[in-house]
């Protein structure tokens, strides 16, 4: 699973000329599903982003999570985060998951975002977007959890 998590003052979504999805301060958050992702990687990343401190404090210092701001989330699947681009000059991307598993797994993670107290907004899957972010900073982190290093990682 990836994830590029831009910090912003505010961002929306919209499907042909309709916004479908608004938030305030918060995370905009573009997520790309692998074949082998699954309910693990969904509440690592979601652990990990609501967590991830990188909003200012008082004294001007990245301290703060989503959920110490009380932050919103605008999530927009992303398929071409698995985009790979070594080879030639059409990117692959054999490497993000099927249609059917991507939409299981997006759902899930936006329901599990939903849970740790974070009000979602949310792209359209598979839909044509338009995404109009104010990057606040601009602060933006790329997070990658593959699902056959779970035995080999670290204690965070």
């Amino acid at each position: 699973m990836r994830a590029l998590v831009q910090r912003v003052s505010s961002a929306s979504v919209s499907v042909q000329g309709t916004v479908v999805g608004t938030i305030g301060p918060g995370l905009c958050i573009f997520l790309g599903v692998a074949e082998t992702d699954g309910a693990a990687e969904v509440t690592w990343m979601a652990d990990k982003i609501v967590n991830l401190r990188i909003f200012e404090d008082g004294q001007q210092k990245m301290n703060n999570a989503l959920l110490d701001i009380k932050g919103e989330a605008l999530i927009v699947s992303q398929f071409t985060l698995y985009g790979d681009c070594r080879k030639g000059r059409r990117p692959s991307f054999c490497a993000a998951a099927g249609p059917e598993h991507a939409e299981a797994i997006y759902e899930q993670f936006k329901r599990a975002m939903a849970e740790r107290g974070i009000p979602v907004a949310s792209g359209t899957f598979q839909a044509h977007m338009v995404v109009q972010i104010a990057n606040d900073g601009p602060v933006t982190i790329f997070i990658e959890k593959e699902a056959k290093h779970d035995e080999q990682e670290a204690p965070s």
